[in-house]
C-alpha cells in the first residue's frame, strides 16, 4: 500500500508564534521522532563538522537570542533574532528549525549552573540558609533575565532536575524548623512564578527586594514570625488580615 501524503508543514510565522506551552502540547508521534536539541543538530548534517563561517553564524545566532531573550524573554520573534544577528532569517531556521530549540540551546547552560548551585548547598551546615540563599539567587537572575520564568516552564530533563534539587533544599529546610512544613516544591514554584509575573515589569530593584522579603516571611513557619502556627480549634494554619505593627 501507498504511503499516505504528509500533511502541510507549519510556517515559519506559526513555529516563531508558538509558545513553551504551545511545545510542551505537541503529539506524542512529534515528541519521540525528535527533541529540540536533535532538531538544532539536524541543520548540521549529521555529524558533519561545521563549515568556519557556519560556526560563526551559528555563534551570533546564539549570543542575539540570549540577549533576546534576556530582555523580552520566550516572547520574541525569531525573525527579530536574525536582525540582531546580522544574518537571514534562513541562516537561523538552519542551525534551530524551532524557537524551542533555540531556546533551549540559549538556558541549558543558566539551567544547568542553577541545578549545580542548588545541589553544591545541599550540604551546608544551616538548612534553612542555603534554602533562602538560593531562592534570593533566583530572584536576582529573574531581574536581569527575562527568560528564566519560561526556561523553568518549559517540561524537560533540565527543568525536572531544578525541580529535584529544589525540593532537596525546600525538604531539608523544613526538617530543620526553617520553612513550614505544609509547603510542597509544587507550591514553592507557583509562588516563584507568581513572584516573576509581578515583576516583570518593574525596574525598581527596591521592589524586587520588597517582594521577595514578603516571598520569603510567607515560607518561615508562623512561631517564628511570633505568631500562633494553627488554629488550635480547626488545625488549619491562621493567616493574619493585618500585619502586626501596621494597625493605628
Amino acid at each position: 500500500m501507498a504511503d499516505a501524503a504528509p500533511g502541510p508543514r507549519p510556517s515559519r510565522a506559526d513555529a516563531a508564534r508558538a509558545s513553551p506551552a504551545d511545545a510542551a502540547r505537541a503529539s506524542p508521534a512529534d515528541a519521540s521522532r525528535a527533541s529540540p536539541a536533535d532538531a538544532a543538530r539536524a541543520g548540521t548534517g549529521a555529524g558533519r563538522p561545521l563549515r568556519a563561517d557556519a560556526v560563526r553564524n551559528r555563534e551570533k545566532v546564539l549570543q542575539a537570542a540570549r540577549d533576546a531573550f534576556a530582555e523580552s524573554g520566550y516572547g520574541v520573534p525569531l525573525d527579530e533574532i536574525a536582525v540582531r544577528a546580522g544574518v537571514g532569517p534562513g541562516t537561523v531556521y538552519r542551525h534551530f528549525p524551532t524557537k524551542e530549540a533555540l531556546f533551549e540551546a540559549v538556558v541549558t547552560a543558566r539551567l544547568e549552573d542553577l541545578v549545580a548551585d542548588a545541589r553544591s548547598r545541599v550540604d551546608s551546615s544551616d538548612p534553612g540558609a542555603a534554602f533562602f540563599g538560593f531562592l534570593a539567587r533566583i530572584a536576582e537572575e529573574s531581574a536581569a533575565k527575562r527568560d528564566l520564568p519560561d526556561a523553568i516552564s518549559i517540561a524537560g530533563s533540565l527543568r525536572d532536575d531544578l525541580n529535584a534539587a529544589i525540593d532537596v533544599l525546600l525538604r531539608r529546610a523544613q526538617r530543620a524548623g526553617a520553612v513550614r512544613g505544609e509547603v510542597r516544591t509544587a507550591d514553592l514554584i507557583v509562588l516563584l512564578k507568581g513572584m516573576f509575573a509581578a515583576l516583570a515589569g518593574v525596574p525598581d530593584p527596591t521592589a524586587r527586594d520588597v517582594v521577595f522579603a514578603v516571598l520569603a516571611d510567607g515560607l518561615r513557619p508562623s512561631r517564628v514570625l511570633g505568631r500562633p502556627d494553627r488554629n488550635a480549634e480547626t488545625g488549619r494554619a491562621r493567616i493574619p488580615l493585618v500585619a502586626r505593627g501596621s494597625g493605628p
